[in-house]
């Protein structure tokens, strides 16, 4: 007799992004003999404790070995709560009892730039990445869902991001593709339903439940609001649309970097007439990798802020300086658009 439908559904998902890997390391599937497990690339599983991520870490434990790759585990103790440190120690224990080695739990500080939210997820994502470059892994499997996706589309959406934000998260990010995804494409109750058939503990962050967080809100009030509303299948169809999104945001963005080149002057100044030809979707682009490129940091960089430094391209009246993030600053000199730091 095969495993749960829903165990089934988050092993194939996990199995295809090693299978992922493996081809980009040159290997192929097939269990390890102990001379060959040191030289194996790692793969870790960023796990809060909650069934997604709990889910993830299991099959992960489950699947890793099937496909002659080693497994580990890392926990972030983001210090928010009475007693989370003991959590995080509870979760390492689950993970090695899992089989995942090596496991650590990283304690981080929490700032307040961009708001709890952010910041949270900021140090968490600091605290991965170190954790990642210090035990050499290949990469950090995350466990967002679906469910997930949706939720961060309609908060693009709020935000009025444009089509970048609306593009949710990739199944592949971080530098040189360390993030990986893999439930992108199941939904949170296939991940709570895994653990329960597996007896697998969960701790349900009280964060997530909070009316003071915007995504619990929008989870708890914004999307069966909708659902309501418009019927069965809003996260499916929100899903969809971060899809089609990223397509079109990856063609543009490509279209952007090959026109980059072509409206700089000999002095790697930006010529304002050759700006104004292009389509404002790609001229917009071209503005932010300017504006990132002197400084600005791309997570405080706007639609409003690329705006303004747009309209010194269409719209000059003789207007002053544009002040963006990172204390880069915008102004046009003489048909020249000049974004350096001030």
């Amino acid at each position: 007799m095969g495993p749960h439908p829903a165990v089934a559904a988050i092993r194939l998902a996990v199995r295809r992004v090693l299978n992922d890997l493996l081809a980009e390391h040159g290997r192929t599937p097939g269990r390890l003999t102990p001379d060959e497990r040191s030289s194996s690339p790692l793969v870790l599983a960023a796990c809060s404790g909650g069934a997604d991520s709990m889910a993830l870490a299991s099959a992960l434990a489950f699947e890793a070995p099937r496909a002659g790759l080693r497994a580990g585990g890392v926990t972030v103790d983001h210090g928010l709560q009475a007693g989370s440190d003991l959590r995080a120690a509870e979760v390492a224990s689950r993970l090695r009892e899992l089989g995942l080695e090596p496991v650590e739990s990283v304690a981080v500080t929490v700032g307040r730039a961009g708001g709890p939210e952010a910041a949270a997820r900021d140090a968490r994502y600091a605290a991965l990445d170190a954790a990642a470059e210090r035990h050499r892994a290949a990469a950090v499997l995350l466990g967002h869902t679906r469910d997930d996706q949706a939720e961060t589309v309609l908060l693009g959406l709020a935000r009025g991001s444009g089509i970048r934000s609306l593009s949710g998260m990739a199944a592949v990010s971080g530098a040189d593709g360390r993030y990986r995804r893999p439930f992108l494409q199941l939904d949170r109750q296939t991940a709570r339903k895994a653990c329960l058939v597996q007896s697998l503990p969960v701790w349900d962050d009280p964060h997530n439940t909070d009316p003071a967080y915007t995504r619990s809100r929008l989870r708890h009030e914004g999307l069966p609001a909708l659902e309501k509303a418009l019927g069965k299948g809003v996260v499916e169809a929100l899903a969809r649309t971060a899809q089609l999104s990223r397509d079109d945001a990856d063609a543009l963005d490509a279209w952007a970097g090959r026109a980059a080149a072509g409206v700089r002057d000999a002095d790697g100044r930006l010529e304002c007439d050759a700006l104004h030809d292009l389509p404002p979707a790609v001229r917009r682009r071209v503005l932010r990798r300017a504006a990132i490129e002197a400084g600005a940091p791309a997570g405080s960089l706007f639609a409003r802020h690329i705006e303004e430094v747009d309209r010194l391209v269409t719209g000059w009246r003789g207007q002053g300086a544009i002040n963006l993030p990172g204390r880069v600053v915008a102004r046009r000199q003489g048909g020249r658009l000049v974004i350096r730091q001030g």
